[in-house]
């Protein structure tokens, strides 16, 4: 699967103390995640993209894994 990233891109991932996850990214962020998703839901099987603070999200980011359950 092919990831599209928009130029100028920030998406950054924290864990609140209630345990719920927050994604905060600038406008290129959120067009990149879109574009993730879509190319994610067009695959013809199950899979996944994963990012961390070692691929594309901000320093102390938490891990970002989405994936595609089979229909």
């Amino acid at each position: 699967m092919e990831l599209k990233w928009e130029d100028g891109f920030t998406i950054a991932t924290r864990i609140e103390t209630d345990g719920s996850m927050v994604i905060s990214a600038n406008a290129a962020g959120l067009r990149s995640l879109a574009n993730h998703f879509m190319a994610l839901a067009d695959e013809e099987s199950h899979s996944h993209f994963h990012l961390d603070e070692y691929n594309s999200l901000e320093e102390h980011s938490v891990e970002l894994i989405v994936e595609k359950l089979p229909d």
